[in-house]
């Protein structure tokens, strides 16, 4: 099986401050304190999570912003 070129993460901003991330297809979250920290923990979390050869060759970063509003 070949190895995925990319991974992509759904961010959402956490209830205590800063963004969560969890990666679709994959068992694999991670959290940052701001948009950066996010970024390096996430390209931290991957390379745990796969083997060198089985890294993907890039990681995105989809934002999910969800809000209700009265009809």
């Amino acid at each position: 099986m070949a190895a995925p070129s990319e991974i992509i993460f759904e961010v959402i901003e956490s209830d205590e401050g800063g963004y969560e991330a969890r990666a679709l297809g994959h068992s694999i979250f991670t959290q940052g304190e701001d948009w950066n920290e996010l970024k390096e923990m996430a390209r931290e979390a991957v390379l745990c999570h796969f083997d060198e050869i089985d890294t993907p060759k890039v990681i995105r970063l989809h934002q999910v912003r969800e809000e209700a509003i009265a009809v």
